[in-house]
């Protein structure tokens, strides 16, 4: 199976997910500042950081200004496993509960009645209904 570069999933695996942010195609200049024309790949990346903690993008590019892409990149990745391993906890809880079941259950039964009471008027409409 091929791994799919451009893109985290919420499912991908916390440690593929990594593997992704530390291989993210960068400038070669090394110098970390948000600047989606010129430094698209680092700017996305900053972005990223930004919305996973509490920090502005200002405050990461001051944070980093003595850094390289790698450390950063590390930091990040760090982040994005933590992330995601608590998001896939509370999506398996949901996913596997009786609670979705019920919910999925009552949404079921109303879209059958519904469906039934149109089909009736559709039959009649069209003179399929059974006459008595």
């Amino acid at each position: 199976m091929t791994i799919k570069k451009n893109f985290i999933s919420l499912l991908d695996e916390p440690n593929v997910a990594a593997k992704k942010i530390k291989s993210a195609v960068t400038d070669s200049d090394g110098v970390i500042k948000f600047d989606r024309e010129n430094k698209p790949g680092i700017s996305n990346l900053l972005s990223i950081y930004s919305s996973l903690t509490d920090e502005s993008i200002d405050a990461l590019v001051e944070k980093y200004k003595e850094s390289n892409y790698g450390v950063f990149k590390t930091d990040l990745a760090e982040i994005v496993k933590t992330f995601l391993t608590d998001f896939q906890e509370k999506y398996e809880g949901y996913f596997n509960s009786s609670e979705l079941d019920d919910i999925l259950d009552k949404g079921r039964d109303k879209a059958q009645k519904v469906s039934f009471k149109t089909l009736k008027k559709m039959e009649k409409a069209m003179g399929l209904g059974r006459k008595r």
